[in-house]
């Protein structure tokens, strides 16, 4: 019988991990256990995916600040340290900055105007213009931007982030200085010493900054990639995709998590005969239409997949088929040459107008975009998501 149901997925409800938790074992009796409850099988491709949070907990991936703050004193030799272009988070800066500010005697901290590389909005656009003035080029101070555009809280946490993140300096003992800039270059005339704060932009604000000067560039993914007598690190990203843990400590993103993906392939295919495909998901990759806001504030969307999730897809537009290549064909004759163009479809068809609008890309990207929905990030307890027919096509 034809099957009648495309992509499906569901989060699944797991206990609480805690460090040192048999991950693997609690993932595959979780997805098994799901499946007897609610009546469905698994089948080959389906895909479980893991939020980096619980992989994280199961490794024990922590530090704490006062780590954080040898790292930064090993690197930054003067008393004085810029931080350019951190995002605006009580979650992922906020303990970071705390580290750094534990280290120095003064930070200056820039901050990107009218808002951070992932939307989160200082002032709107509307109020620049009303003040007539131009971000690409223009340097203030704090006086100067609260004058321009008064005292403004984030939409959706209530935060004054210039107010927030100066008190946070301060609670270490540290001088607090606020500028706002969108030119990574000014910081050079408070400090030649900076670390670049962005995550997605990092390297082309760390370039700019060593061309233009700078004594010494970090970026937040050259903290923590080593063990600091005996912690935790991450060589791949460092700081960055951390999560606060609790008052004075962080949550490291996911590393090496390969050997467990696998473990959870391999006991699934030993229960049930089915080759499953596993990744660890962060953040989805999408834009919030009301606040402006990208969520993709870890390093990448999944930092770990087995191989057959590699790649992008390659799909037709079954409309524009429909439209112009079948536009004469109808009913029984029009599903039969729509599953014959697939069955037939060849090489990779980016850039042919048969594929237009299908968004090739990375199928991780696309997946933990998905899998960040489901889960969310809230008191729904389903920390892994299981896609089903998520690689079946219209002519299955």
């Amino acid at each position: 019988m034809e099957r009648r149901v495309g992509t499906v997925a569901r989060g699944i409800r797991t206990p609480i991990i805690r460090e040192g938790d048999d991950l693997a074992k609690i993932v595959v009796d979780s997805v098994l256990e799901a499946a007897q409850s609610e009546g469905f099988a698994l089948r080959d491709r389906d895909v479980i995916a893991l939020t980096e949070s619980i992989v994280a907990r199961a490794q024990g991936n922590y530090v704490d600040i006062t780590t954080v703050a040898i790292d930064v004193k090993s690197k930054i030799s003067s008393p004085t340290v810029g931080l350019v272009f951190p995002i605006l988070s009580r979650n992922r800066f906020a303990i970071i900055l705390k580290g750094i500010a534990k280290a120095v005697k003064k930070i200056v901290l820039m901050l990107s105007y009218p808002s951070d590389e992932v939307g989160n909005a200082l002032i709107s656009y509307e109020l620049l213009d009303a003040k007539k003035v131009n971000p690409a080029n223009t340097l203030l101070d704090t006086n100067t931007f609260r004058k321009l555009f008064g005292y403004s809280k984030h939409e959706f946490t209530g935060i004054d982030y210039i107010d927030y993140y100066t008190s946070l300096i301060k609670e270490m003992g540290a001088e607090a200085e606020i500028i706002f800039s969108n030119r990574a270059e000014d910081i050079l005339k408070y400090t030649k010493q900076v670390i670049a704060c962005d995550v997605h932009t990092r390297k082309r604000t760390k370039a700019l900054l060593k061309n233009k000067g700078a004594e010494v560039v970090l970026g937040l993914d050259d903290l923590l990639t080593k063990p600091i007598s005996g912690s935790v690190f991450n060589p791949d990203y460092g700081l960055l995709g951390s999560n606060k843990s609790i008052k004075e400590s962080l949550k490291l993103f996911t590393r090496e998590a390969e050997g467990l993906l696998l473990d959870i392939q391999k006991q699934i295919f030993k229960k049930c005969e089915k080759k499953v495909e596993v990744m660890v998901y962060g953040d989805g990759a999408f834009k919030d239409p009301q606040g402006k806001i990208w969520e993709l504030a870890d390093p990448v969307v999944s930092p770990s997949y087995t191989a057959g999730l590699k790649g992008t897809p390659n799909e037709l537009k079954l409309k524009y088929l429909a439209d112009n290549d079948y536009k004469n064909l109808k009913g029984q004759e029009l599903e039969e040459a729509l599953k014959t163009s697939i069955k037939n479809k060849k090489g990779n068809l980016v850039g042919q107008m048969a594929s237009q609008g299908t968004t090739p890309r990375q199928l991780t990207d696309l997946l933990g975009s998905l899998c960040d929905l489901v889960s969310g990030s809230g008191d729904k307890g389903t920390p892994v998501v299981l896609i089903q027919g998520y690689f079946d096509n219209y002519s299955d």
